[in-house]
């Protein structure tokens, strides 16, 4: 039996971890985390999907003891602007379409037009978006009653229903709290800095020796150690599968923004902006804005970037400490190797576009759990493992290669070269379809990834990239009850909007009580 875990460094990859093996196993399997003082993380990672709701219901966690004690906030969707370089706006929401006679509504829409943006004509979200309201009413119950309720155990793979909201936390915060969640639950917690990583004759990993506790021995460990990828790069030498061929973006640049909570309005949703050398992200936290500038160093400097930074997120406000990351984009090749797993930014990352990195921390837990060994190391469970975790991260790299391509900005040398990148193969295939009509599960990319053709088509309508005509069947059915439809999405909106409260005000009535430290 495999019972001894050593996870190898904290952060929110590691405390995820380490809490969630320990809610799934008890005392059947003994869990250690190893974290070093010396060592900060990254720590920027705030946004996330809305399939988050599987972890903290997974750890019995409820929103409004958790959210306080992480600055958290609700994100309806993500509000992409400027990516067209005329100002304008879009919404990718945590909504699917609706239909009529087998169609969606956004390929209604191509065909009868529409009132509004797109996105406002076909999903209720933009309206609360822009409303900033709250999901939920203030005695806590969900607008979408049907939603509601804890999910228990359950994991991404098992979500049928679009749950429509995600979150915003601070990441350290979060980290904290599920130290003392998993401490409590029976993680042993090792402060201490990792001198020497011991190996069999193998090649395996048998222990780490720690400045003052000594050596630790595991039988599995997990590589938390983010970029570094102390265990799976440095002393198994796996790997790494660089994106930088289709993905422009390496490095980023971070402030945090403190914000009044007594007078400012809350967005509830995530802005992403557009600028010159890549993108800035706008995440409302509860006391604080979150702001980052994603950008290539091909096209930029670092201090180019932090002066664009302060200047669109924190005028005048120079003594606010930036913090300088250098990203590194793409995956392991395997990110299980010998009896090493690695999570978080040690398996891979695809740049935060679509908040994904929190998405990809929970899906290598999950399958972790799935595929957890015994003393034979089945080749085959690890085999699977590697291929599940592979295919959802090629899948994200699609889909924001998708973001670059299908916009027709071009006005910078940097947003030139996004359209000079190498594709990845299947993504022609699945731009040059999406020319023809809109994608669907047939036509997006084929293994689970978190998103849904809906998000695709939001993502492709939204940037610009228009089906030339409607699909002409759409020409012989009555269009009645597709308009009736069209009409119950602004109507809903309309009453949604006047009975939520906004986000504001429903964030301070959970953030009464101070939080315990």
């Amino acid at each position: 039996m495999i019972r001894d875990v050593v996870i190898v460094g904290g952060g929110t990859a590691g405390w995820m971890t380490a809490s969630y093996l320990k809610t799934a196993f008890g005392d059947r399997v003994s869990v250690t985390l190893v974290e070093s003082e010396n060592i900060a993380t990254v720590g920027v990672g705030e946004a996330t999907f809305s399939t988050v709701r599987h972890f903290f219901d997974y750890l019995g966690l409820d929103e409004q003891e958790w959210m306080p004690h992480c600055s958290a906030s609700y994100k309806l969707a993500i509000r992409f602007q400027n990516w067209r370089g005329d100002g304008g706006h879009f919404y990718h929401p945590f909504e699917r379409l609706r239909g009529s006679d087998g169609f969606s509504l956004a390929e209604w829409r191509l065909r009868l037009g529409g009132t509004e943006s797109f996105d406002r004509d076909v999903f209720i979200t933009p309206h609360l978006c822009e409303a900033r309201r709250s999901p939920r009413l203030l005695g806590g119950g969900l607008f979408a009653s049907g939603l509601d309720g804890s999910l228990g155990r359950s994991t991404l793979e098992e979500q049928r229903a679009q749950f429509p909201y995600a979150y915003h936390f601070d990441a350290a915060l979060l980290a904290r709290y599920l130290t003392k969640i998993g401490t409590k639950r029976g993680v042993r917690h090792v402060v201490d800095d990792v001198l020497h990583v011991g190996r069999d004759e193998r090649g395996w990993l048998t222990h780490v020796t720690t400045r003052q506790h000594g050596d630790i021995a595991g039988q599995l460990f997990v590589d938390c150690t983010g970029f570094r990828g102390l265990l799976i790069n440095q002393t198994l030498d796996e790997p790494f599968l660089s994106f930088q061929d289709v993905l422009p973006n390496n490095r980023a640049v971070a402030l945090r923004v403190p914000q009044d909570n007594t007078a400012t309005p809350m967005d509830p949703y995530t802005r992403a902006t557009a600028v010159d050398c890549g993108w800035i992200w706008t995440i409302p936290l509860y006391g604080r804005i979150g702001t980052g500038y994603v950008y290539s160093d091909e096209f930029c400097t670092p201090e180019q970037a932090e002066r664009t930074l302060r200047a669109f997120a924190a005028p005048g406000q120079d003594d606010l400490p930036a913090n300088h990351v250098r990203m590194r984009i793409g995956r392991n090749h395997r990110s299980w190797a010998a009896n090493c797993v690695a999570v978080g930014l040690s398996s891979a990352f695809v740049e935060p576009l679509e908040s994904t990195g929190i998405f990809f921390i929970q899906h290598a837990i999950e399958q972790l759990v799935k595929h957890f060994p015994d003393e034979r190391w089945d080749p085959a469970l690890v085999r699977s493992y590697n291929d599940k975790v592979a295919r959802v991260v090629d899948g994200v790299k699609e889909f924001l290669v998708l973001h670059y391509r299908a916009t027709d900005r071009a006005d910078t040398p940097y947003w030139r070269e996004t359209k000079l990148r190498k594709i990845p193969d299947g993504l022609a295939d699945r731009l040059e379809a999406a020319a023809a009509h809109l994608l669907d599960e047939s036509t997006v990319y084929p293994y689970y990834h978190g998103f849904e053709p809906y998000s695709w088509n939001t993502m492709l309508l939204g940037l610009g990239w228009t089906p030339a005509r409607p699909r002409p069947a759409l020409a012989h059915i009555d269009p009645a009850r597709a308009k009736a439809q069209l009409s119950a999405v602004r109507a809903d909106a309309q009453r949604l909007v006047a009975a939520l409260p906004s986000c504001r005000e429903y964030l301070d009535s959970i953030n009464r009580i101070d939080p315990a430290d």
